[in-house]
């Protein structure tokens, strides 16, 4: 293998004062880490929803409680258990439970069909599950052949005050469309209650808990293929990332932080921001069900963030907001974005509004999932996903052959090791084999290039490049030409197959309210920016893009909807 020219680690010179350019080798569990959080801060708030505040002690107490509970319903070490929530105390208390037991959490989207949901089932395999009430009869209709056991049903509004569940109950029609979007009344009579499995004692301490080494999560992702696969996260790889998630902000403060749980705790973001790097910290984690500007607005002039987690839209919407005076965001110190794309427009409304730092990281589920990082200070660089974390290496390589590194500057696969990478997938050798190379470096999908001093630009997935003519076209670079014209709001580009062979270039664009198109008119507008074989063939309008919950496009649907 040729050497590698990112040896140096040239991107250590600009990290932030106090950043270390490693962390040290994590020696707690989860279970570990949140029963020392426990003990550390034990009367400060570690929950807030809807303005009901749980201690650290009484989260520990319930966590305690609920493992005792899933214990009597035959949950062991290395059982899986599905989570099927959203954002709410419980699923806090359900992820910390399983795992005391040596259980393997795995987590699921709530608004998933039971199509989607029956594949992921199947393939894991779990026996018991702690579901959303509105999403019980949906996991109860799943085939027997599953051998689900267990459905433990959770009401979201019993972990609200009393008053606004009072409130919840008045006979009027606004009432009743705000409960039921927070709950239902399942059909299936043989789930059991959540507050039943609280219902017991502390577990015993002669229970083992789990080892580093043991798998505490199954994410399931699409990674670098389309069909979703069950990533194997150990306690130790997400336990280095909430470490690494610490070390990187040096400026907060240990047991008087306020984190916002806008993120989905389901997917490895919010996860890994929220329910790991918070609680590790000793930070209130204020819970939001779904991202409402309203509930924020509320929740701000009581709990005021001091670290907000978020994709580009949130910010945008919030600083909008702020701009107008609907609220204060002058709290929040630090924001980390991801995902997607950050435009630097966002930037620099977000800061204008809280004098707060917005930067941009970069991670996917494999890497547990946060990889780089922009620096949290004058060293940032806009635009880019910054520089590697602590004790994590890149390289970028030829991706039809990875042992061929390129050098600095030119684009090629981005591959990534550290302590936070992946064990590989749940029973998928071959998708392991390809995703894993040899020492350990993550193949990521993504084309990326390098600066001299380490910053990374993520160009394109491999896997979305568009080839016209024999040459790759970015989607990203015409979707960026695409929404610089004012009447052009959003726009995905994807290729479509061609008769002969090769694909053209077509894009599905979103216009502002009133706008007409006139497709050859945006094209000419695209051939100022564009060289001639990267503008669309095609352009479609269309009333909205399809976006994953967190915000992100879905290139692959939009391709699917072009070509019916």
């Amino acid at each position: 293998m040729a050497a590698n020219p990112y040896e140096s680690r040239p991107w250590l010179r600009s990290y932030a004062e106090g950043v270390p350019s490693d962390i040290e080798t994590p020696t707690q569990t989860l279970t570990e880490m949140m029963s020392a959080s426990v003990t550390t801060y034990r009367r400060h708030p570690a929950l807030e929803f809807f303005g009901a505040v749980t201690t650290y002690e009484q989260l520990g107490e319930q966590i305690e409680r609920a493992a005792e509970g899933l214990r009597r319903l035959g949950v062991g070490p290395g059982d899986r258990v599905a989570l099927v929530l959203p954002n709410c105390p419980q699923h806090v208390v359900a992820f910390y439970a399983v795992l005391r037991l040596g259980a393997i959490v795995i987590e699921h989207n709530p608004l998933y069909t039971a199509r989607e949901l029956r594949h992921q089932f199947e393939d894991h395999g779990a026996r018991v599950a702690i579901v959303w009430d509105k999403m019980v009869d949906t996991i109860a209709d799943l085939p027997s052949d599953l051998r689900l056991a267990h459905i433990v049903s959770v009401d979201l509004i019993a972990a609200m005050p009393l008053s606004k569940r009072m409130l919840l109950r008045l006979p009027v029609p606004k009432a009743r469309a705000s409960r039921a979007k927070l709950t239902g009344t399942p059909k299936a009579r043989h789930a059991l209650a959540w507050k039943k499995l609280l219902d017991h004692r502390r577990i015993s301490r002669r229970v083992a808990g789990p080892a580093l080494t043991d798998t505490a999560l199954l994410q399931y992702t699409s990674g670098t293929t389309g069909e979703p696969k069950g990533a194997i996260l150990t306690h130790a790889n997400l336990r280095a990332n909430a470490m690494q998630g610490r070390a990187w902000v040096p400026g907060l403060v240990d047991g008087e932080e306020t984190f916002y749980g806008v993120l989905p705790l389901f997917h490895a973001y919010g996860m890994t921001l929220c329910l790991t790097f918070a609680m590790s910290i000793g930070a209130k984690l204020v819970l939001f069900p779904t991202f409402d500007l309203g509930l924020v607005t509320d929740a701000a002039r009581t709990s005021p963030p001091t670290f907000l987690p978020a994709v580009p839209p949130i910010y945008d919407q919030l600083a909008r907001a702020a701009s107008r005076g609907t609220i204060d965001l002058s709290s929040i110190r630090f924001a980390i974005s991801g995902a997607m794309s950050l435009p630097v427009a966002t930037v620099q409304r977000w800061e204008e509004a809280t004098g707060g730092l917005l930067v941009e990281g970069y991670g996917m589920t494999e890497s547990s999932p946060v990889a780089l990082g922009n620096p949290i200070g004058p060293s940032r660089r806009p635009g880019t996903v910054g520089v590697p974390f602590p004790s994590t290496e890149i390289r970028v390589v030829d991706p039809a052959d990875p042992a061929v590194d390129m050098p600095l500057g030119e684009r090629g696969e981005l591959l990534i090791r550290g302590p936070q990478v992946f064990q590989g997938y749940w029973q998928r050798p071959a998708d392991t084999a390809a995703a894993l190379l040899p020492g350990g470096w993550l193949r990521t999908g993504d084309i990326a290039e390098v600066s001299a001093d380490g910053f990374v630009t993520i160009v394109d997935r491999i896997k979305e490049l568009i080839i016209t003519g024999g040459f790759n076209v970015s989607p990203s670079e015409v979707e960026e030409a695409l929404e610089a014209h004012p009447d052009v709001v959003a726009a995905a580009v994807v290729g479509l197959p061609r008769d002969n062979g090769g694909e053209e270039v077509a894009a599905a664009v979103v216009l502002r309210e009133g706008a007409k198109l006139d497709a050859a008119a945006l094209r000419d507008f695209c051939r100022t920016r564009l060289t001639p074989y990267k503008v669309p063939k095609r352009v479609v309008v269309v009333d909205d893009l399809p976006r994953s919950l967190i915000g992100k496009v879905l290139r692959r649907q939009v391709r699917e909807q072009l070509l019916s």
